[in-house]
């Protein structure tokens, strides 16, 4: 069965997420009946992650088999007629018999985006205004926030730690972090999902800056929990608006424990902005 590689970028807002959720509109549903809507054939296209409710992707890359023979020209079109608007596929091309979204990654790049609404240091500057066209795609941030103290933040989680303490603290949380998506893939020369068990992840970039009116985080690692990068965003603000010292990053690892970090960003202000294969890793010095 001939297995495809397809790059999609979507707007998360009006989509319960990536995976499929009985009447709930998901990204992997629509893509789901868009893929049947077209060839007749019903599979379950893989992510390379589960994005959240409400967070968007400049490039997610799902994969999915079909047994009907297709010019990816005509599969890329045809597609697209039937997603609706809020869901794009920017390239589509065969892949190699043993790639999978999700197991073949070696690492992804999030960005986060933030509409400080105060630019002073001090809670009696008149806030500006977040507007309504980029409201869905930015935490529309009420804090005043110290870049500086950000960007030295952001610095601390450099290298391989333990992110216990910025994964989310539910019930499903070992599930999601041992456990492959479901697949139709099976056999021994199925995909094998990483050994990603435990909370342990390598971050080789980890920054701030300051975009026009947003403050722009941008983050590349080997693998996110559940959550991660919007709690590490959430503890980020805490201390660039002094509400935690500056060098509490390293306390808050050494923790292990959700309750030592900061709160959960919204979900509106978090895309995916490029996932990382073998045949695409960057070099360290690049990320």
């Amino acid at each position: 069965m001939p297995l495809w590689k397809a790059t999609l970028a979507y707007d998360g807002t009006p989509f319960h997420g990536w995976q499929v959720q009985p009447g709930l509109p998901t990204i992997q549903g629509t893509l789901a009946q868009a893929i049947h809507h077209v060839t007749g054939e019903s599979v379950l296209p893989q992510g390379s992650g589960r994005t959240d409710t409400g967070v968007h992707a400049l490039a997610q890359v799902a994969s999915f088999a079909l047994s009907v023979p297709i010019p990816a020209a005509n599969l890329h079109r045809a597609l697209n007629r039937a997603l609706p608007p809020a869901i794009r596929i920017l390239t589509i091309e065969p892949a190699t018999p043993r790639f999978h979204a999700r197991h073949s990654t070696t690492g992804k790049t999030y960005e986060y985006r933030i509409f400080p609404s105060r630019l002073q240091p001090d809670h009696v500057s008149t806030p500006r205004i977040c507007s309504p066209m980029l409201a869905p795609y930015a935490w529309d941030c009420p804090f005043p926030l110290d870049l500086p103290l950000l960007q030295l933040a952001a610095a601390h989680i450099l290298g391989t730690h333990d992110f216990t303490s910025f994964a989310a603290s539910d019930p499903d949380l070992a599930t999601r972090n041992a456990a492959p998506d479901s697949s139709p893939d099976s056999g021994p020369d199925a995909p094998q999902p990483p050994q990603h068990a435990t909370a342990i992840r390598t971050i080789h970039h980890s920054s701030w800056q300051q975009h026009d009116d947003l403050l722009l985080y941008r983050v590349t690692g080997s693998g996110f929990l559940h959550h991660m990068v919007r709690n590490l965003v959430g503890t980020f603000v805490e201390i660039g608006n002094h509400r935690l010292p500056a060098d509490s990053i390293p306390r808050i690892l050494a923790a292990r424990n959700r309750s030592a970090a900061g709160p959960t960003a919204p979900a509106r202000g978090l895309f995916l902005c490029e996932v990382f294969y073998p045949s695409n890793t960057p070099a360290e010095d690049a990320r």
